[in-house]
């Protein structure tokens, strides 16, 4: 399921990343930050100020649960219940962690219920040619107004995120770690909000 870093991936993926800063916006080389107006609805607006791309399947229900320790022992940031693909599910974000010039962002999906979830690209970016991949998903940062999309390299259909994959379907029982690189966002930026696409919005999730 989920893809593993490679140390020639991560050095690519970090040399994209570094020599785009301050060209970062709207690049597909290397992923990066994006400054834009964030209005209101801070989490739903994408490069250029054009709304973000949706999967047109929405989460029907989402209800914070109590933040707890996951199957591995992990510490737990942020956790929700939520209702997608017909499936119940509980996402728990399980760290958000600055490492030099990147951040990586850790999190579980634990198909709860008795129905098996059809993930479909509803996590990805499909014009990006990173369809079964969480290359879609994005940190905000509505202070600055800045949405800081997945790492990637490569151009179109060869491009590479540093993300995980994942199969079409999640079945009951099961858990799905997951992860995603990302640019830092500076220091003073303490805390972020985490779009996982049709999982929801994790509002002030803290960068450690």
């Amino acid at each position: 399921m989920g893809r593993g870093i490679t140390p020639a991936l991560a050095a690519a993926v970090l040399a994209a990343v570094l020599s785009g800063c301050g060209a970062l916006p709207g690049q597909r080389g290397g992923g990066g930050e994006e400054r834009q107006p964030l209005p209101a609805s801070a989490a739903t607006t994408g490069a250029a100020g054009q709304p973000a791309e949706r999967s047109s399947e929405q989460p029907s229900e989402q209800r914070d649960v109590p933040v707890e320790q996951d199957v591995e022992q992990e510490k737990v940031i942020a956790a929700r219940k939520v209702k997608a693909g017909g499936a119940d599910l509980v996402v728990r974000i399980t760290g958000l962690r600055r490492q030099g010039r990147l951040a990586t962002l850790t999190w579980t999906v634990t198909n709860t219920g008795d129905a098996r979830w059809q993930m479909s690209n509803d996590m990805g970016d499909t014009p990006g040619g990173l369809g079964l991949t969480v290359g879609g998903i994005s940190l905000v940062d509505p202070v600055n107004g800045k949405r800081y999309t997945v790492a990637r390299t490569g151009a179109y259909p060869k491009v590479t995120c540093l993300c995980s994959s994942y199969d079409v379907f999640t079945e009951p029982d099961e858990v799905l770690p997951l992860h995603a690189t990302f640019a830092a966002p500076p220091p003073d930026v303490t805390k972020i909000n985490v779009d996982l696409k049709v999982l929801g919005v994790f509002a002030d999730v803290p960068i450690s």
